[in-house]
């Protein structure tokens, strides 16, 4: 009978042994068990809103399970990225978050109610995009505004008379347009939208004038001739569009670039096992060529960095945009 014992002892000892090593609390509830829900802070039909649906069915695929999109938009992404910033860190609310959310509204918003840097793990930038200066190309046409310099030379004329779309308050767009609008001496009336695609909607149905928008959600619209490309924000020009020259040459204006860029984002707090795996997951999609192919020709550039790299991104980027911010003269308050 001792014997017995001894054996079922050294029988049961791995079992034992195994219940006693600590796993992850997402293993044991093995994540995702539930459909994840990624956020867009922006109205849908937006670069963000295009990179988040392109990026969710790779997840799913990977995850065997549901990656939803859920478009919150306003206040220049804030609504919907102070809802991530407050959701329990479990892995089943993500943020699609932009250069506007993680790198501008810091400074440009006098009162922030999340902290870019505080409230988020970063899991990976997702890809890089140049804005592109654009106009309805009947209302150029008809006004004689060909280049940067005909645009550039109307409105120091026209003061006033012209207006400037943006996807909302505080976006890459909408800085973008400030900055120019201080190194060129012009002034636009700045008229906000709660994304990008309803701003591109009063675009090309003259209801504005120009917009310096994300280059992947105009794409369509200027290769349709509805929209006039003058010039992509961007140091170098994009292998998308290799005809428009960057704002620096075209005006010329020397140093100017706004370049904007997406990535997903969890609430702080969320275990860093769900978040590596998500990055190990998003970065291999993005490196597949079907994916690199799809974004590349619409202008985008994908990466799929580590957290520590994106996290040093978004360090870089508040302190990039702070003194922009402040010598544009942008400000919400």
């Amino acid at each position: 009978m001792l014997q017995g014992l001894r054996n079922l002892t050294l029988a049961l000892a791995p079992l034992l042994l195994a219940a006693t090593v600590p796993v992850p609390a997402w293993a044991q509830a093995v994540w995702p068990n539930k459909p994840v829900k990624i956020v867009v802070p922006f109205a849908p039909g937006g670069t963000t809103d295009i990179l988040a649906r392109a990026v969710a069915p790779e997840l799913a695929k990977a995850f065997g399970q549901s990656f939803v999109i859920e478009n919150k938009g306003g206040a220049g992404g804030n609504i919907g990225t102070e809802i991530v910033a407050r959701a329990a860190p479990d892995g089943y609310t993500l943020l699609m978050g932009t250069v506007g959310t993680h790198g501008i509204n810091k400074s440009l918003y006098a009162k922030l109610s999340y902290d870019p840097q505080k409230d988020f793990a970063p899991i990976t930038l997702v890809a890089g995009v140049p804005n592109v200066m654009v106009m309805n190309a009947d209302k150029a046409k008809a006004l004689g505004i060909n280049t940067v310099p005909d645009f550039i030379a109307y409105a120091r004329k026209n003061p006033g008379r012209l207006n400037m779309a943006s996807s909302g308050n505080g976006t890459s767009i909408h800085l973008a347009g400030e900055l120019f609008k201080s190194m060129t001496g012009t002034f636009m009336t700045h008229i906000p939208y709660t994304g990008s695609a309803p701003a591109l909607m009063g675009l090309v149905s003259d209801q504005v004038d120009v917009m310096f928008d994300n280059l992947p959600s105009s794409m369509a619209l200027i290769k349709a001739g509805k929209l006039k490309a003058f010039a992509v924000t961007s140091g170098q020009r994009s292998g998308a569009m290799p005809e428009v020259p960057t704002i620096e040459e075209a005006a010329p204006l020397k140093g100017f670039e706004a370049s904007s860029w997406f990535g997903l984002l969890a609430p702080a707090g969320t275990p860093p096992d769900i978040v590596k795996a998500l990055q190990r997951e998003t970065a291999k999609a993005l490196s597949s060529p079907a994916m690199k192919e799809k974004l590349l020709a619409q202008g985008a550039i994908p990466s799929g960095n580590t957290p520590e790299e994106f996290a040093a991104l978004i360090d870089a980027e508040i302190k990039k945009w702070a003194p922009v911010v402040k010598n544009s003269g942008a400000r919400v308050d």
